[in-house]
């Protein structure tokens, strides 16, 4: 049986990603327990913050190995959502390096300020991605809602399923074998981000 668990690691937008999911099955949880992330078939890494603040969070509720174990070596289906796309990476430069959990390659850094463009990137933006799992159904250069000031650079482009336009080309989302992320906020996007979800819990 499916259970989807979100994680609650004291950082952002839990309650909006809930009701979201909520709408589309009743077997969901917010936890950070052990148990309830061992029972669980599919994981979702929400997140609004800096990525050192992220990264702490997790240490201090021991979760790391945990994820580790049941992302990497189960092969639990897995989303990260904004700053949990952001913590798959293996470092970020936002406040000082610091290392993430290095399931994808790559590094976080700032937009580029000298682009003509508003940094925070915020609001509303067309996201150009390949017919894969996240995306099924979903109308060609649907829009999405994001909220952030740092991207996901990954080395391995093949990850990426997913980009956006704000000054230059930015990653939008990732799809590696069981690992799914969004930097965009599918429980912020309406009925595009509501079937985005709901692709993601039928996987």
């Amino acid at each position: 049986m499916k259970q989807i668990c979100i994680i609650d690691y004291k950082l952002g937008n839990i309650a909006s990603i809930f009701n979201s999911i909520k709408d589309l099955t009743s077997n969901v949880i917010v936890s950070d327990k052990e148990n309830d992330l061992k029972n669980s078939s599919h994981i979702i890494l929400p997140g609004v913050g800096s990525f050192k603040a992220g990264m702490q969070n997790l240490k201090n509720i021991n979760l790391i190995d945990l994820l580790n174990n049941e992302i990497i070596v189960k092969k639990k289906m897995f989303l990260g959502i904004c700053l949990g796309m952001q913590l798959i990476a293996s470092k970020s430069s936002e406040g000082g390096e610091t290392k993430g959990l290095n399931w994808i390659k790559g590094e976080v850094i700032k937009i580029p300020e000298n682009l003509n463009v508003k940094i925070p990137h915020m609001g509303w933006n067309e996201v150009n991605f390949s017919k894969n799992i996240l995306y099924d159904k979903i109308r060609k250069n649907s829009s999405f809602y994001f909220v952030h000031s740092y991207h996901l650079v990954p080395h391995n482009k093949s990850v990426i399923s997913g980009t956006c336009k704000h000054g230059s080309i930015l990653t939008a989302s990732i799809e590696k074998e069981n690992i799914f992320a969004t930097q965009f906020h599918p429980e912020k996007s309406h009925d595009v981000g509501s079937l985005l979800l709901k692709n993601f819990i039928n996987t």
